[in-house]
Parts: C-alpha cells; structure tokens; sequence
C-alpha cells in the first residue's frame, strides 16, 4: 500500500494538466468537480500510505522513493525523490483532506465566476506544490515546492487583479515571501558547504556538531527561520498575510489551514536535528514565536473586517506553533497545526458563507442576527469558535495546552505571555461571533442595506463546514493526553527523538496549567459576551493604534518604501535619464558631429580633391625626409 505514495502530488499535478488545458471547454461546474476530484483522489491515496506506514514496525517507519537524478554536478547529487515517514504523512492527511473540502465548497461559492476554470487551476497547482513541499526528500525539492505555493499565492490573492487592491496585495505576498526565501537559500549554500548534501535522512546521519558546530548551525537554523517567518507570516514579515484576504474566500481558507502558512513550521520541525546543536538561536525563534501571537492577538481584537479578524487570527495562531518549536515541543507544534487546520479551515470557509449569504459584505458591524437566517452556518460557527476559544473539550483547548505546557517547562516568562495571548484570543473571536451571529440585524438599515436579504448557502458549501465542525469538536482524539503510546506522540517519535516531552507524564503541575488553560479560555468568552452581545462600537477597545496594525506598515513604509521610491526616482532621473541615456545620447552626438564636419570636406570639385592629394603627398615627402635626416 506504500507503494501508492507517488499519487499523492501526482493526481493533483494532473488535474492541474487537464484543466489548464480543458478547463473552458469543461466550464463551470464540471472544471470544479473534475478539481475537487483530483484532490480527493490525493486524499484516498494518502490514506492508503499511511495505513501501509502504520503498519511498518516502529523504527521501520519510513522509506524514500527515487524518481531520477535530477542535479548529478561533482559532489552534489540531487534526487527527485519523495521521503514518506510519519511527519511528512501527517501533514499530506490534514493537507489534502481539508484542501478537498476547500476544493468542493469553491464549487459553490465561486459558481457564476468569469475565470471559474483558471481558479480551479491554480487551486490543484497550490496543493501539489504544498505535496512536494511536505514530501521532498531533500532542502532544494523542499524549496521547489516552496517557491511553488508562493506563486500561486501571488496568482489567488491577486485572482481579483482588476481590483487595484487585489493587486497590490497580491505583489505584497510576493515580495514578502522573496525576502524570507534568501534566507533559505542561503541557509541551503551554508548546509551543503560545510556537509556535502541536502539530503535530509543523509544529513541528519552524519556528525553534524563536528561538521557544523554551534555557530554554523545556528546560523543555518535562523536563515531557514529567516525563510519561515516569511511563509509562516511570523514577525518581522507578517504583514503580507492580512492583505492577502483581498483573494476568494476559498483561497483565504486553503493558505490559512491547509497549505502555505503551515510551511514555515513544518520546515523547522523537519530540521529539528539542526535545532538541536543551535543553542540560543532556539530561544530567537521561541521569543519571536510568543511576540507574534501576542501581537497579533492585540490586532485582531480592533478589525472591523470579518476575514481580517481571522487572519491576524491565523498569525498568532502560528506563533504559539513557532514558540512550541523553540521549545523543542516539535509534537506539540504538529498537534497545534493539525487541530488548527481543522478549525481555521472551518472560520474561513463559515465567514465565506456569511459573505455569500450577504451578498459580498465583509463589515462585522453591517452584520448581527445571522443565526436566525443562516442556522447550519451558525451551528457549525459555534465549533470553530470554542475550539480556536480553547474551550474544553474542543481540540484547540488540547493542542494549545499542550504547547502552553512545554513552554511553562522551557521558558515561564513565554508561558505568561502565551495565557495572556490565550484570553485575548477567546476575546476577540468572541467578538466576532456576537457580532455576526447575534443581536440587531444591522444589514437591514436602510443606510446600510446588503444586495440581497442572507440566505444559507448550498450543499457543497455547507457538506465542508460539517465535516470540519465534527474535526474541530473530535479532532483531539489524534494526541489524547491519556494514550500517548497510540496517539501522535507515539506516532512521530521516530522523527523527534529530541523533543522535550515525548513521555507528557500527566503531573499536578500539568493539571493545574490545564485548569488555568480552560478558565483564561472561559473569562474571555465571557468578557466577549459581556461587551459585544449587544454593541456594536466600543472606541476605547478598537483604537486606530490596533487597526493600523501597531503602524508596522506605516514603519515600513517610512523605512523602506519611501527611500526606496526616492531611490528609483534617482535611479530614474538621475542614473538613467541623465548618466545612461546622457551617455548614449553623448555619442551618437558626437557621432553626428563628427560626420557634420567630415561631411564639409566632400564637395563634389576635382581640383578640390587634386590639391588634397597634393598637399598628401607632401606631407608623406615631408615625413619620409625627416626620418632620412634623423
């Protein structure tokens, strides 16, 4: 059954080929089924590999299939070749399951579409890009299909491209995402340079603390790192990701819980054994891990925007995975991205609902009593938002105790910071819930008015928030705290002999985090309720210091953008206008000039042209004369 590994990138690479070629004579909807299928089938097959790992003996549990060569240059040999071992397949079970149920909600939300073909072409592209990236079975593979799910990040966010918005947003992403991809690439020039492969299971078989030292790898782990913050949206580069909500909602949903911010983390769980020899650059990564999830905890409290609201979500939601790595809770990490699949997939894929089911509308405050007109909507809703809440027993409460817990052991100071980010985050999402769900019906003013009165959506956009509300409320079950041996724990230890908890012996010290995890969780839900179940504006809390986003782009802007526009139009005026173009011009002036002159002397008289060769001649006579006399 393991031998069926190679469908998974495969199917979607195929319906990638046929719709980009079929697509329009397949027309809306039959290019979006003939998508989803290729994704679901990736799906099939992904739970057929992992069956035939599972049943591999432990230490046993893994294999790498080699295609071909694909750079034979001297001492570096680079396969194109897929490892399958139980990391890589917990990420493909989550990456394509949920990516299947994104494929076939945008089957109803994008219907009536005028490129409705091409999105479903970008869409299968996106996730076999994300496929490589997870099964790579070494760094340049990973970073083809790195460089994979950030194009087509570019092409979705911008899918909308006649929007001036949708534009920018979509060359933010990139440009973003470039500066972080150095930072890989030159962590990979580093790597080989000092080992002699890009292989993981090679590299990580050789004696890396004589090979690198503490020095060399702590660099390579903060240039890899230097690549996730950009992918993964962490600080200093976690500015692109609120703009990128200018794409279709099914996009928001696929980059927040299924593909791209997730490849930041997975890369640094990859490269734990380098994480390990790095020293303090392990505290680097835990403290900007905590800083970005408060920060954007603080932000998403003030948004006004539904979407916005769940992308500085997604933010501080992949900083507490960040802060787990650098506490060497790899597991926990892992836990968290997969439990945060499942809900975040399903806030985005619910507020697209709102969105279709209001015509368009996206303001919180142009929302409010939605659960009476939406009522699956609003029962799904409910799921996602105790889960992300951290309210017990929904698997956000799990999965984020359990990084809570490792940072507790590791750093205390960052455990604070993560409770605080906690009850902010149970806040905030109760925010938006009584916002949109509960209290006046806002979208009726006259002033105010949507397109159309909200309606609940069709089947294949509610099948998909079902599905992911019975993950969000069960999905702990992967990494029950009371049968580790079985669960995800159990299940990656041969990939993490390093992580800091793999035992989680339950202890009172655990038990009492656990219960101070469940009470933050529940004081912000109901500080939540208390002031927003039934207001609309409370100035105080949404200050133009939040919703401008702490001025981090304004700090930018004046930092980077505005020298750099000065220096483009140096560059413009200065150094092409006047230096490259003066040159140029310069030349073929003088050029000119010269002909002019020249010109003077052809003027078409014999005698003219006669007493020229004469006064030749006697200059030749004159120089022959002086060289004889010399």
């Amino acid at each position: 059954m393991v031998h069926a590994a190679f469908l998974m990138p495969l199917l979607p690479l195929v319906g990638f080929v046929v719709l980009a070629f079929g697509g329009r004579r397949l027309g809306d909807p039959l290019a979006g089924w003939v998508g989803t299928a290729a994704v679901t089938g990736s799906f099939v097959a992904a739970c057929v590999t992992i069956a035939g790992l599972a049943g591999m003996a432990e230490h046993s549990r893994h294999f790498t299939q080699t295609y071909f060569t694909w750079i034979p240059v001297g001492g570096l040999q680079v396969k194109a070749a897929i490892l399958v071992d139980p990391l890589s397949m917990t990420m493909c079970m989550f990456v394509t399951g949920v990516s299947a149920l994104i494929h076939l909600y945008s089957i109803g939300y994008m219907k009536g579409d005028g490129d409705y073909p091409k999105f479903f072409v970008y869409l299968n592209l996106f996730v076999f890009s994300m496929l490589v990236l997870v099964l790579a079975n070494n760094l340049l593979l990973t970073f083809v299909g790195w460089e994979g799910v950030g194009l087509c990040s570019y092409w979705l966010i911008a899918y909308w491209f006649d929007r001036d918005t949708a534009a920018s947003a979509g060359k933010k992403a990139f440009l973003y995402n470039r500066v972080g991809d150095a930072g890989f690439l030159v962590a990979m020039f580093l790597i080989f340079s000092k080992t002699g492969t890009l292989t993981y299971r090679t590299l990580f078989a050789l004696p890396l603390h004589h090979l690198l030292g503490p020095g060399a790898a702590a660099a390579a782990v903060l240039l890899l790192f230097l690549g996730a913050t950009g992918k993964s949206a962490q600080i200093p580069l976690f500015n692109w990701l609120p703009d990128a909500m200018e794409g279709p909602t099914p996009v928001s949903a696929l980059i927040h819980a299924a593909t791209m911010v997730t490849a930041g983390v997975y890369l640094m769980a990859r490269v734990a054994p380098l994480l390990e020899l790095s020293g303090d650059a392990r505290l680097v990564i835990a403290v900007i891990g905590g800083a970005t999830a408060f920060v954007a905890a603080t932000i998403a409290c003030a948004q006004q925007d539904i979407k916005k609201v769940l992308a500085f979500s997604t933010v501080s939601q992949i900083g507490y995975m960040v802060l787990a790595v650098g506490c060497r809770a790899y597991v926990a990490a892992i836990f968290l991205m997969v439990a945060h699949a499942f809900y975040k997939g399903l806030l985005f894929l619910g507020a697209g609902s709102v969105i279709h089911g209001l015509g368009g509308e996206q303001d919180l405050k142009r929302m409010g009593a939605l659960r009476r007109f939406m009522p699956l909507t609003f029962a799904t809703y409910i799921f996602a938002w105790l889960a992300i809440a951290g309210v017990p027993p929904f698997d956000g409460f799990w999965a984020k105790g359990d990084v809570l817990d490792n940072a507790w052991a590791a750093h205390p100071a960052l455990w604070g910071l993560g409770v605080l980010t906690a009850l902010l985050t149970a806040y905030y999402m109760s925010r938006l819930f009584f916002l949109a769900f509960t209290g006046r019906a806002r979208w009726d003013d006259p002033a105010q008015r949507a397109h159309h009165p909200p309606h609940e959506s069709p089947w294949v956009m509610t099948l998909p928030l079902v599905v992911l509300a019975v993950a969000a409320a069960a999905g702990f079950v992967i990494d029950l705290p009371w049968a580790h041996h079985d669960s995800l724990v159990g299940w990656l230890a041969p990939v993490f002999a390093h992580d800091l908890y793999q035992a989680h012996q339950a202890t009172p010290t655990q038990v009492a985090l656990g219960v101070v995890d469940a009470v933050v969780a529940v004081l912000g839900v109901g500080i939540g309720w208390a002031l927003w179940r039934n207001r609309t504006e409370r100035p105080l809390l949404e200050n133009r210091f939040l919703q401008r986003v702490w001025f981090w782009d304004d700090a930018y802007d004046t930092l980077f953008g505005r020298p750099g526009q000065a220096m483009a139009r140096f560059a413009a005026v200065v150094v092409d206008g006047r230096l490259i173009d003066g040159a140029v011009n310069g030349a073929a002036a003088l050029v000119r000039a010269t002909g002019s002159g020249v010109r003077r002397l052809q003027t078409g008289y014999v005698r003219n042209y006669a007493l020229g060769i004469a006064v030749g001649v006697v200059a030749v006579i004159a120089f022959m004369a002086s060289r004889t006399w010399i």
